[in-house]
């Protein structure tokens, strides 16, 4: 009997040994009017060659249009036709054994191919398509039992159940086998799974005698158990196993279950668990690897996969296990919290397992500062230079900060110093080379080797350290840098050279082979001084060459005084830097006079601190600087350092190039030098007359001065006299100050003083005599002008110089002419044409002394410069400025 799915089709073979064997299919979902059963759609009697055997296996296609039937007289017959129309159906017997047919199961597809199996072998036959008419193929030697073979409708392979094992078989031959021992009585395949039923074992006991009087001979029958089995052969592993207490008809399948029919007539049903409760099983009996077969073989996610994994870990951990379980931490890194794998390793005897984690962590981008310094300090506690190494070469999957920190905190810095330079951490570099290695003249080599933008940055945070250690390198770096000229050295080819004979290369040496590092230089060699293309041979073989001036490269060059403060301490490089700076082409006028000034006081505080000659030198250099007329450098400036550091020579030439004669005077009279107040008198008295009452003052200051200046004396009370410098009153009040000075010494400048004062009151006497009389003589004709008739005896015209004739005017001022030449009409004022320009500018002049007189700003600012001040209030008098305001 066979139920064809998906349809409501019923296939039915009956036999009687006595007739053929008789073919009916069914449809169950239609009934017959007259039995009201279900309606038989067709019926065959199927042909064995008129032998009457029993049939010993049965097989169909989902189609009906073929069946096939098998004897045990070893012969195969196949129907086709349209059953189920009942169309007629044709019959034909393609095999024929010696051998009882077992099984027979249908492969369809392009061609349709036959399975047979009997009790000595297992065939196949092709009976629709290519290759149909040929003889059965022979797959193996060696048949099954009946019901023992099934076809797996999935791959169209049969399944084989022997005693030995379970087999699978294929159109080419035997495939797979998976071992099963025990007699086997049904197989069917389930899903995934293989059922199989084992026959029940022989009963060999006797029974009661009061057990068989009540059940007779079906009393051995109760005593029989069935077993059924369920086996996965992808996973190799008995899924199910149970003793039923019956012998089992048949096995089938339907609505996705398994059904087990028993002889006592009991169905048995059986429902696939899921996936979950498969895997809960299987952690209960701890069997992981199974369970993550079965995962792997459904097709779970990573997370659920990771998550049996983890439960592995754990078990293998518990067991002691700790190489393998943390294989499978490993393996479910990506979703596993690192912590919780961490705590179980931080024990010091499991420090290699934590550190293969560790590393794991970093190459799959999960790991935190925390574990980069967890893994850093295993290495550090290991002291395996090898890994930690391998570990900052392989790659950025880490924390460079923290990377680089633990280094240098562990002491490796030739392993900060590579991580720093593989990512460009220029200033990094250099400051473990510095702080850390105290390796000064390699960071300063890498910072010679850097861009300008890395270079300046790093020599002004190191320039003081750089100066004490490496001062003539680091001084000529500043010039190049600040003076424009400064690119990144290059180095040239090397020869080969052979490698050292004997000993184990360094920790460096291998990080070295993995990666160049152009700032590692031999740590005995000083670092050469390189101008544009030239190439400096080093002591030991190596070879530096300056960057290319084709490929100069343009920076911003810093102003020179954001270098000043690195040479504190360092006067002799400082000078250097200076003066190469002042050399340097296109400098800023600031600039420069940041360089003179400092320059002048660098040389300053070096002559202060020698002695004899040597200090000369530096005063002279000092002197040198500010000699000329284009000096650099704020007088001011030049003046206060002159002072600090008692440099008379500075002190006076700045004042004389700033035109202060009269301070450089006061100078030397203020330093008590009497000769070089006197040459200073002489060499710019004549420029400045201001300086003669001053050195009055000063010769009469003291019996010393006096006595030194005797001679001079003299010279300047004459200057004073002949030139009006002082008014006679204040040389006597200068002279008689100090009380040093005798009548003597002024008796001739007093006696010609008061001579020429009478004769110049004598003189001013006579004119002011003559004023009085031409301006009473002036009062007297404008008065007669005013009260007498004038009389005019003039003939000729004054504009043409012909006779006069009327109409004729006559003016005041004696001047006539004909009404004519005057060119007058009307009644108008007029005026005398010769007169008249003179008499304008008398207005004018009247005009201009009346608008003065409010402006006394004007009257101030010229007795201010005055040297007659009497004479400029008298002027101004006569101005009108000091009239009374005329009333309104």
């Amino acid at each position: 009997m066979k139920q064809i799915d998906g349809t409501s089709l019923l296939v039915t073979v009956s036999e009687d040994l006595s007739n053929e064997p008789i073919l009916k299919v069914w449809a169950l979902d239609k009934s017959d009017k007259k039995t009201g059963g279900p309606k038989c759609l067709s019926t065959t009697g199927i042909q064995n060659g008129r032998k009457q055997f029993p049939i010993s296996a049965f097989a169909a296609l989902d189609n009906l249009s073929q069946l096939a039937v098998g004897f045990a007289n070893g012969s195969v017959t196949v129907v086709r036709g349209d059953l189920i129309n009942d169309r007629g159906a044709k019959q034909r017997t393609v095999f024929e054994s010696e051998e009882p047919i077992t099984g027979v199961e249908f492969r369809d597809g392009s061609t349709t191919t036959l399975y047979l199996a009997t009790t000595g072998r297992i065939l196949t036959l092709t009976i629709t398509g290519r290759g149909q008419g040929q003889p059965a193929k022979n797959l193996e030697d060696n048949g099954c039992g009946v019901g023992c073979m099934t076809v797996d409708s999935d791959s169209g392979d049969i399944v084989v159940a022997r005693n030995d094992a379970i087999y699978f078989y294929g159109v080419n031959g035997r495939g797979p086998s998976y071992a099963y021992e025990g007699p086997k009585q049904l197989v069917k395949v389930f899903g995934t799974f293989v059922a199989l039923v084992t026959p029940p074992k022989a009963n060999t006991t006797s029974k009661p005698g009061i057990l068989r009087r009540f059940v007779g001979g079906q009393a051995d029958d109760l005593y029989k158990f069935s077993t059924f089995a369920l086996l996965d052969t992808d996973l190799k592993y008995v899924a199910h196993t149970e003793s039923v207490a019956s012998q089992v008809r048949t096995i089938f399948t339907e609505w996705g279950d398994l059904f087990l029919l028993t002889l006592d007539g009991k169905l048995f049903r059986y429902h696939e668990k899921t996936l979950g409760q498969k895997l809960e099983i299987l952690y209960q009996r701890d069997l992981y690897v199974l369970a993550i077969n079965l995962a792997q073989k459904a097709g779970v996610d990573n997370a659920q996969r990771n998550s049996i994994l983890r439960k592995y870990g754990d078990y293998l951990h518990k067991k002691g296990d700790y190489d393998t379980a943390m294989q499978q931490y490993l393996k479910a890194i990506d979703n596993t919290e690192p912590s919780q794998v961490i705590r179980k390793f931080l024990d010091s005897q499991r420090i290699n397992n934590l550190i293969e984690y560790l590393e794991e962590l970093h190459e799959h981008d999960r790991a935190t500062v925390d574990h980069t310094t967890l893994l850093l300090n295993c290495y550090a506690k290991l002291k395996d230079t090898a890994k930690l190494e391998t570990f900052i070469k392989a790659g950025t999957h880490f924390d460079l900060e923290t990377a680089i920190a633990m280094c240098r905190q562990g002491g490796y810095y030739d392993q900060a110093v590579y991580l720093s330079k593989k990512h460009g951490e220029h200033d990094r570099v250099v400051d473990i080379l510095i702080e850390d290695s105290k390796n000064y003249k390699e960071a300063l080599d890498y910072i010679n080797r850097s861009e300008p933008a890395v270079t300046y940055p790093n020599l002004m945070r190191y320039a003081r350290v750089l100066l004490e250690h490496c001062p003539r390198e680091t001084t000529q770096l500043f010039i190049e840098y600040y003076t424009g000229k400064y690119q990144p050295r290059k180095d040239a080819p090397l020869p080969a050279t052979p490698a050292p004979a004997g000993g184990a290369a360094s920790a460096v040496q291998n990080l070295t082979s993995f990666i160049p590092l152009p700032y590692r230089q031999t740590t005995n060699v000083q670092t050469p001084v390189a101008t544009d293309n030239q190439m400096i041979a080093l002591p030991n073989g190596e070879a530096a060459v300056a960057a290319d001036a084709n490929a100069f490269q343009e920076y911003d060059v810093p102003k020179p005084r954001t270098a000043f403060s690195s040479f504190v301490d360092h006067p002799d490089q400082f000078i250097v830097f200076l003066e190469a700076c002042l050399k340097g082409a296109d400098m800023d006028e600031k600039d420069k006079v940041d360089l003179h000034t400092t320059l002048f006081e660098v040389y300053l505080e070096i002559a202060a601190s020698k002695t004899g000659p040597e200090k000369r030198n530096w005063e002279a250099k000092a002197k040198a600087l500010i000699d000329g007329k284009d000096i650099s450098m704020d007088a001011s400036n030049v003046l206060l350092l002159s002072h600090l550091s008692n440099f008379r020579d500075g002190t006076v030439l700045v004042r004389e190039q700033q035109g202060l004669r009269f301070d450089i005077f006061r100078s030397y009279a203020s330093a008590g030098d009497t000769a070089g107040a006197i040459k200073a008198l002489r060499k710019y008295g004549p420029e400045d007359p201001d300086l003669y009452p001053a050195a009055l003052k000063y010769f009469t200051s003291s019996p010393r001065v006096l006595e030194e200046a005797r001679e001079e004396l003299d010279a300047v009370l004459k200057k004073i006299d002949e030139d009006g410098l002082m008014a006679p009153l204040q040389v006597i009040q200068t002279l008689s100050t100090n009380g040093v000075a005798t009548m003597g010494m002024v008796k001739k400048y007093l006696s010609d003083t008061v001579e020429r004062e009478r004769k110049e009151i004598s003189n001013n006497r006579r004119l002011i005599e003559s004023y009085r009389n031409e301006t009473e003589a002036k009062r007297k004709e404008i008065d007669e002008l005013g009260t007498k008739s004038a009389v005019f005896q003039t003939r000729r015209c004054s504009a043409c110089g012909g006779s006069l004739d009327l109409p004729t005017v006559h003016f005041l001022c004696k001047h006539s002419f004909h009404q004519r030449c005057l060119n007058q009409t009307g009644d108008e004022d007029i005026e005398c044409p010769k007169c008249a320009p003179t008499n304008n500018n008398i207005r004018a002049f009247r005009k201009a002394q009346e608008e003065s007189a409010d402006r006394h700003e004007m009257f101030q600012d010229a007795l201010h410069r005055s040297g007659d001040k009497f004479g400029t209030i008298c002027e101004f008098f006569g101005r009108g400025v000091m009239a009374a305001p005329a009333p309104e």
